[in-house]
């Protein structure tokens, strides 16, 4: 898939947000929010750049065909999944096509929060360390929280059983691994004022580091 070149001229600091299922991601997320910084959601652009009309969706219809749409045309994610769920190879076709349209819609919203003025940003996403962002971002924020309380998370939210839950985190990268390369760590096993606290504190360092974001 082709990829237009985007001018990094201002373009902010990425800050890298990510954590494990349940460990609260999206909470410390929207802290950020509240304290004026730009958000970008990886999960929102993966599902931009392939809505009609895109090269994105062209080329996953070209790929995949038929099978994977709705009968109003759109992309059928669920019929998605279940061809790209046990073939690693079609999984690494779509990859092939999502994650470069992805990244490059990234540093286009960056580089517009940037022509705004924000000296940094953060780029929220689930498979950040998974896909090796750590070694290009020069700041990694992790969210951890225990494994009792991801799992009593899960079970309330999608009521689940512990087994059930316990399989949707062995399905990911164990939490440890993230928060090893991580260079900010929030506990998110207290109260939503010590994560809120902990929150303010990066946002503070960050900015005394970086401007305003």
């Amino acid at each position: 898939m082709s990829q237009e070149k985007v001018s990094t001229t201002g373009m902010p600091v990425i800050v890298g947000l990510t954590g494990g299922i349940a460990s609260g991601k999206s909470t410390v997320s929207a802290y950020f929010a509240k304290l004026g910084v730009t958000i970008i959601d990886a999960d929102l652009i993966a599902r931009e750049v392939v809505e009609p009309g895109t090269e994105g969706f062209e080329a996953i219809k070209e790929t995949f065909g038929a099978q994977v749409l709705a009968e109003d045309g759109s992309l059928d994610r669920k019929a998605l999944g279940a061809v790209i769920f046990n073939d690693v190879e079609k999984r690494s076709q779509l990859n092939a096509i999502v994650h470069p349209a992805v990244a490059t819609r990234m540093l286009e919203l960056a580089q517009a929060a940037g022509n705004k003025g924000s000296r940094w940003v953060i780029y929220d996403a689930a498979l950040l360390v998974e896909n090796g962002a750590q070694h290009w971002l020069p700041e990694i924020i992790v969210v951890s929280a225990s494994t009792a309380s991801q799992l009593q998370r899960i079970m309330q939210r999608d009521e689940l059983s512990a087994d059930e839950a316990s399989a949707r985190i062995n399905s990911q990268l164990p939490l440890q691994d993230k928060v090893k390369v991580a260079t900010h760590v929030i506990d998110n096993d207290g109260t939503l004022e010590h994560t809120w606290d902990q929150t303010k504190r990066i946002f503070e360092e960050l900015t005394d580091r970086y401007g305003t974001p």
